[in-house]
């Protein structure tokens, strides 16, 4: 598959499970990881609110909450791993190719908004995190963390497996934490059973519990979990998808009971601690902090607790930015350079958490937390649905569409979801305009209710009301009237080479003679990229500049040698714009450049040469590998 038209190209299919001689461990554990990064969305800092004020109100009544929320949890991720696996999709491509283009857009930004909100969470949580282990200031904590930003692209150097190797040992040190918290909460397990016997006591019960599922089933994740079930390479056959089917379910199975092992600690320590003292009304993080140390009479519990919610928030972010990027490339097919992307997505969240801090004061961030699962319950509906429909279409699952039973199964949990969820901001929106505000602000948040049921609609029929698989393959391949009759093979006289003077070269330049002809020039580019050409340009005369024009030479005269006319360039400072400024300035008719540009850092910070390039020259490029 072309890796232009693919979730995350450059990880795409990266981890091959087709190796045979493989034992069936190796086979199993190949296939395991994309669950544990998707995992991390069900335990970052906006599901911790809930948990704390649901077990510091209700004891362990509401545990049973928790088990559901992950069981539909389990359900939907295995439903978006099926349609990565099974059509080579991610949802926001499966989505372009159905929906029209205005509602795709719409869908695009709420998507984002999600996104957005989610990375607002884990912003909030670690600069909580931060502030409760060192004491530092919120607005401090919460600017630190653009810095993390950088953390993403170190590992997305290491490939896939390293990803989800660091995530998996985040995950690992929140588990531990809770662990150690709770053999020193010492809750009566006899009395923890009971929570899983389905009441709601009362309506504020009632309320929490419904927070509780807003906060465990994330939008943003079935968005992941579709594309990176397609970073491992699988048999194209049946039992080969069979078998990707079996062990990413599996996978899915373990990483959500680690989430939901850590969602339940959360509430039972909360219960153990906190109901049990009286304390009934700690919902923030910092309070269930404060009061820790002095209740469990240990030092370590606070710290523990501290540890913990950085490393959910610190998960959770990148598994968030890789969210942003797959919505970014299925709904736009743009493609930005991940430091930029992860940029943009921090800024989003860091601009309205230190507006909030500064204008409302730092006591006012629990409410932020509360309205940025709000915000990610409004998202859920538009993910969920169009899902559903996607893995129950027969003409474009083939056999691997759910069966009845599930359908049926996976509609009920989104009425319910979908239910719950607009109940929830329903309230919240009822209780902002009965206290008074403004007109103005009345009128938006009516029109946006009318547009949100609107879409709601949209989104639940129309892929009932058209055929979309038909316009699915129509879209990839739009049929043209193509004649091969009068084809013209063309002729190309100044051919570039942008070369780096390493090994690749060669491979360049015998494709570009291969491209040739009797008459062709060929223009040899190479950019100095010293420290004093980059501030010098053509001026830099130092080691590094007289070394690279040396090697020019030498190059231009082992072509002449063989008779063929030769020319070299050469550039300074931005490598990318220097090569389109010679191409364009000696009026280039073909481009041969090498598929391997930097490395390091400097890949970071420029992006890579070779897509910069071709999407500024209008000519034919050939990208050697």
């Amino acid at each position: 598959m072309n890796h232009q038209h693919t979730s995350l190209g450059e990880v795409h299919q990266s981890v091959d499970t087709t190796v045979t001689s493989s034992g069936r461990w190796k086979k199993m554990l190949a296939f395991f990881g994309p669950a544990y990064l998707v995992s991390v969305g069900y335990m970052d800092p906006g599901n911790w609110a809930t948990d704390l004020a649901g077990g510091s109100q209700y004891g362990y009544t509401l545990l049973w909450v928790l088990l559901m929320s992950n069981l539909m949890a389990l359900l939907l991720q295995s439903l978006s791993a099926r349609l990565g696996i099974v059509r080579g999709r991610d949802l926001a491509q499966a989505n372009r190719e159905t929906y029209p283009p205005g509602v795709n857009f719409i869908l695009y930004i709420l998507a984002e908004i999600a996104i957005a909100a989610t990375d607002l969470a884990e912003v909030l949580g670690m600069a909580i995190g931060i502030q409760l282990l060192t004491g530092l200031p919120l607005q401090w904590g919460v600017s630190i963390t653009v810095f993390d930003t950088f953390l993403l692209l170190v590992l997305q150097r290491y490939g896939i497996r390293k990803m989800e190797a660091f995530i998996i040992a985040l995950v690992a040190i929140v588990g531990l934490s809770f662990l150690t918290e709770l053999i020193m909460a010492k809750p009566v397990m006899s009395e923890v059973v009971t929570g899983f016997v389905p009441r709601i006591p009362d309506n504020t019960a009632l309320y929490i519990a419904i927070g509780i599922i807003g906060a465990t089933v994330m939008p943003h994740n079935l968005y992941l979990h579709s594309a990176l079930v397609q970073t491992r390479k699988i048999r194209q056959d049946e039992a080969g998808i069979k078998q990707a089917l079996r062990l990413n379910f599996i996978d899915s199975a373990i990483a959500l009971n680690l989430a939901f092992f850590v969602n339940a600690a959360i509430l039972i320590l909360a219960a153990a601690v906190f109901f049990k003292s009286g304390q009934t009304n700690v919902a923030e993080i910092q309070d269930a902090h404060k009061l820790l140390e002095g209740l469990l009479s240990n030092k370590w519990a606070p710290i523990l607790f501290a540890i913990a919610l950085i490393a959910a928030g610190q998960s959770s972010t990148v598994t968030g930015t890789l969210a942003g990027q797959i919505v970014m490339e299925g709904y736009l097919k743009l493609r930005i350079n991940p430091w930029l992307r992860r940029l943009l997505t921090r800024l989003l969240a860091i601009v309205p958490a230190l507006l909030v801090i500064q204008i409302a004061g730092a006591d006012k961030v629990g409410e932020l937390l509360v309205f940025s699962q709000v915000l990610l319950s409004l998202q859920l509906g538009f993910a969920v649905i169009p899902l559903i429909h996607f893995v129950s279409d027969k003409k474009t699952m083939g056999k691997f569409a759910v069966k009845v039973p599930v359908k049926i199964l996976s509609w009920l949990i989104t009425v319910v979801l979908v239910y719950l969820n607009t109940r929830m901001v329903f309230t919240e929106a009822m209780h902002y305009m009965e206290s008074g505000g403004s007109i103005w602000v009345d009128i938006i948040i009516s029109v946006l209710g009318i547009g949100f049921v609107v879409l709601l609609f949209i989104t639940v029929f129309y892929p009932l009301a058209t055929k979309y698989a038909a316009k699915s393959t129509t879209n990839i391949h739009p049929a043209t009237a193509v004649s091969l009759e009068n084809i013209k093979i063309p002729q190309y006289n100044r051919i570039a080479l942008a070369l780096d003077f390493s090994r690749d070269d060669e491979a360049i330049i015998a494709n570009a003679i291969a491209h040739g002809n009797e008459h062709t020039r060929y223009l040899l580019i190479h950019i100095v990229e010293s420290a004093s050409a980059r501030y010098l340009g053509g001026e830099s005369d130092d080691l590094e500049t007289r070394k690279d024009k040396e090697q020019m030479e030498t190059y231009v005269r082992l072509m002449k040698n063989k008779n063929l006319h030769a020319e070299g360039f050469l550039g300074y400072r931005h490598r990318a714009e220097e090569i389109v400024r010679i191409v364009k300035a000696e009026k280039a008719d073909f481009l041969v450049l090498g598929g391997h540009g930097h490395t390091g850092i400097k890949d970071w910070i420029y992006g890579e040469t070779t897509n910069q390039v071709r999407h500024k020259v209008k000519i034919p490029v050939l990208v050697v590998q």
